[in-house]
Parts: C-alpha cells; structure tokens; sequence
C-alpha cells in the first residue's frame, strides 16, 4: 500500500488577511490565518467605554497626566506576525506624534484584549506570548461575560499577575493608577444609561 501525499502546508500570507470579508476580523499568527466574526455588543460596549474613560484624563490632559495615544484595533505588524488588539495605547514618550498610517510596527506599552468564546484562547495563549516576546509593557484581559478585569505587567520576558477585580470594583490598575476605573462602567447593561442635566 502507497502512501497518499500530503500536499505541502502553505503559510497565510497578508493577502489571504486582506481577501477576509469586512465581517472578519482577520490575524497572522506563526504563519496560520486566524478570522474571527467582528465582535458583539457586550465586547464592543467593554472597549469603547475604556478609550471613553481614558480618552480625556490621558489623551488629552484634561484631568489626568496625558501623555498617551489610543487606538480601537490597531493592526500590529511584527515580523510575520501580524495582531489586532482590541484596545492598543502608547506612550508619547516613545510615539511622540501620530502618524496616518494603516498598521503599526513600533509595539505598543499597553494591550487590553476583550475575550469572547471564538478569541479567549487565541488571546490568552499565543497573542499573550507575541506580546511578551515583543516588549508590550502592559496587558489587560476584560471578559465582558463574566466581569473580570486581569492586569499583567511584563518583568524579564514572563507576565506577573499585578491584579484581578471583577463586578462593579473600583480599581487603580497600572499603568493608568492615577484614574479610579469604575468597572461598572465596561459592562453592558440593557437598562438605559442615565442622562445628566
């Protein structure tokens, strides 16, 4: 009996990144293509309420040190690698201005990734570790479903742990402790928001 031939495994390359429908959120990850649908309203109410509490007091000054540039999935080009955060901010010590450009190979000092079922092991395995080998600074885990927040922070190449909260704690979680973060605030609610006079 002949063995049947394998064809030989191609690498994913950008174009196959590029060729995704806009539904899909597409990554390069060790020469695999991973796609994932475009996230849903709990996720996407956890990220933009963050660059909304953090917009003013570290983008613009106002209230806060400053000092920062956000940005709502960034797309990371390392080597063959290519990442898309949820949330992405760098320091303008290190990214004095902001440049129109489509992807960013200068990494950033802090990564929040939103889990959700298709992303959480992608994100907690591989994407974790490309950020380490790349020098992120910082890294915030949100699970929108089960309210939790984890901060790690990279010492010599490996995570530390530096605080998980969940619910409606009030936190200072570095690197932006001069802010109390409500974490009520991340989590959607269907109750209408309370309007301000």
């Amino acid at each position: 009996m002949t063995e049947e031939k394998q064809p030989p495994h191609r690498e994913a390359t950008y174009e196959d990144l590029v060729a995704l429908p806009p539904h899909m959120v597409g990554q390069l990850i060790g020469g695999e293509l991973i796609a994932s649908p475009r996230p849903a309203s709990d996720h996407s109410a956890a990220s933009s309420a963050l660059i909304g509490v953090f917009f003013e007091p570290f983008q613009r000054g106002r209230g806060g040190p400053g000092g920062w540039w956000f940005f709502i999935e960034p797309e990371l080009h390392f080597g063959k690698d290519v990442l898309v955060p949820d949330v992405a901010g760098w320091r303008r010590s290190r990214m004095p201005m902001r440049s129109r450009v489509s992807n960013f190979t200068l990494a950033p000092d802090w990564v929040c990734e939103v889990l959700s079922p298709s992303t959480a092991r992608i994100d907690r395995t591989f994407k974790k570790q490309i950020y380490a080998r790349e020098g992120v600074e910082h890294l915030w885990l949100v699970d929108p479903v089960l309210r939790t927040l984890e901060v790690l922070r990279l010492h010599g190449g490996e995570w530390l742990e530096k605080g998980s909260w969940s619910g409606n704690a009030r936190v200072r979680a570095e690197p932006f402790e001069a802010l109390e973060l409500e974490l009520e605030a991340l989590w959607f609610s269907e109750a209408p928001e309370p309007v301000e006079r």
